[in-house]
């Protein structure tokens, strides 16, 4: 049913600082919905685009009083919340708060529930689940058996950067070429591209009142986890992994190994690793007869990683890293996604007071470069460009298109101009050869008394191993590096404040210029 044709809902929407709650709340307001968000922290909610476009309550769902104010003029509520990574009481916690949850829908008069939960095989008893797969399965009864009609999705490893199931695979893979790996490896797990999830999310909204039922949503691949993470590096240009599998590895010990190699909290990773012995396959599609499936959807795993990569691909990480407002694909990270999502991410931080003002600043960073070199270690910055040639890069060569003005796509010796907002931001993603992804931010601020404070940032994300160890053999000399160019540039903007011609740059000392 096309959005212009749906039925206006009031939604209620739990779990919307989370992971998939942050992503299904646009969807619901361009199929036409209004929306109203729970959340223990409202404030978590602010630097989303469409924070002004929702209703924002404080609440828990443990705590009825809030509940029953939240309810108020619902159609439809989402239970998307869970206690997983809270401790080994989260199955009683998940339970309570479920059964408080469907008893204030029901006196509320709210028309559906809607709940996402994991698949589960159907051979296996609910005592030999793990932890995790049982409470979601017992979750998702209670809300069957509630007198509210409720639409329960079972899904496996949802793909899409900031699922915690994803980013394990993720770091997993790029962190280690060659894997000493648990015995479930060889699990056959059905994945989903998290722009389906949200797909069968949204669309479930508007299911007839009669429907009361699980089901079961999944991509169309069938893979082992092992053969997850060969795909995995084959669609981020990493060298095939050789996989070892150690039986004896139990889940415990599982956690404990993600944990060192992972940045995914144990809390986590133990439940998430246990729920891995189970095969997770989906045993119907029924949910394309209430909401059908477009033409090339689901979406297939190699489909799914690529949009899950492609916020790195593009060179666009800053939204993602400085918790900055974005509006992109349900694939790419949020504002709220916790701090070990999306990938690595290594930064060097500079802040310096100044003496001058902020068009003095200004004008030095926008005139970095080329023949006015990059303010610290020239020597430094010429044996990277002789290097960057020999093995086929830019090199230093191509210097600057206009002596004292930048615009974006200019190229400036091996960097380019990503993003330019004058007088406050000059953004340079690195085109020399490099084991990762690389750029250099550099900010003009307002300081006390009228004078600039000047921020500088250098950002690599590492491109599997290989971009790991040059991160670190090359960090203990970011103080010579990154931090003589901020003295430098600090110093010349100071200098230059008192310069009689204030359209000039300020230039370096000789001994800070660049090549």
């Amino acid at each position: 049913m096309a959005s212009g044709d749906a039925p206006r809902l009031h939604c209620l929407v739990t779990g919307a600082t989370g992971y998939i709650g942050g992503r299904l709340v646009p969807g619901l307001l361009a199929a036409g919905h209004q929306v109203r968000c729970l959340a223990r922290s409202p404030e978590k909610l602010r630097d989303h685009p469409w924070a002004g476009d929702v209703e924002v309550v404080r609440g828990d769902v443990t705590d009825a009083a809030s509940l029953t104010g939240a309810m108020r003029g619902i159609d439809v509520a989402y239970y998307l919340v869970h206690a997983l990574g809270t401790g080994s009481g989260f199955e009683a916690t998940d339970r309570e708060a479920s059964r408080a949850f469907a008893a204030q829908a029901h006196a509320a008069g709210v028309r559906r529930i809607v709940y996402l939960g994991g698949l589960v095989p159907a051979d296996v008893p609910p005592h030999d689940l793990s932890p995790h797969l049982r409470s979601r399965a017992e979750v998702g009864e209670v809300f069957l058996q509630s007198p509210v009609p409720t639409t329960a999705l079972r899904a496996a490893v949802i793909i899409g950067s900031g699922s915690a199931s994803f980013e394990m695979l993720r770091y997993l893979t790029e962190r280690l070429p060659v894997m000493v790996t648990p015995s479930w490896v060889s699990t056959r797990i059905q994945p989903i591209a998290v722009r389906d999830v949200l797909r069968y999310l949204v669309g479930s909204a508007t299911m007839p009142d009669d429907v009361n039922r699980w089901f079961d949503i999944g991509g169309p691949d069938v893979l082992t986890y092992e053969a997850m993470m060969h795909r995995y590096a084959r669609v981020a240009g990493l060298p095939h992994r050789l996989i070892l599998r150690v039986p004896m590895l139990t889940p415990g010990l599982s956690s404990h190994w993600i944990g060192l190699v992972t940045p995914v909290p144990r809390g986590l990773a133990r439940p998430l690793a246990e729920s891995l012995r189970h095969e997770v396959v989906c045993h119907e599609h029924d949910i394309e007869r209430y909401v059908p499936d477009p033409p090339g959807a689901p979406l297939g795993f190699d489909e799914a990683l690529t949009l899950a990569l492609r916020r790195v691909r593009e060179a666009q990480v800053t939204t993602r890293w400085s918790s900055a407002s974005l509006s992109g694909a349900p694939s790419d990270p949020l504002p709220t996604d916790p701090d070990w999502a999306g990938g690595s991410l290594y930064t060097d931080r500079r802040e310096l007071p100044t003496s001058a003002s902020q068009q003095a600043l200004w004008r030095v960073i926008e005139g970095i470069g080329g023949d006015n070199g990059w303010y610290s270690f020239p020597l430094a910055w010429s044996v990277r460009g002789w290097l960057d040639r020999l093995v086929g890069g830019v090199g230093l060569r191509r210097g600057r298109r206009d002596a004292n003005r930048l615009r974006v796509g200019d190229s400036l010796d091996f960097w380019r101009v990503e993003e330019i907002e004058p007088g406050h931001l000059l953004r340079l993603r690195a085109e020399m050869r490099l084991p990762g992804l690389a750029w250099l931010e550099m900010y003009c601020e307002p300081g006390p008394n009228g004078r600039a404070v000047y921020r500088q940032r250098a950002l690599f994300h590492p491109h599997g191993l290989l971009g790991h160890l040059y991160w670190w053999s090359v960090a203990p000399f970011h103080s010579v590096v990154f931090g003589g160019m901020a003295r430098n540039i600090t110093g010349a903007a100071s200098r230059a404040d008192q310069l009689p011609d204030r359209d000039s740059p300020g230039l370096p000392d000789r001994d800070a210029s660049g090549p």
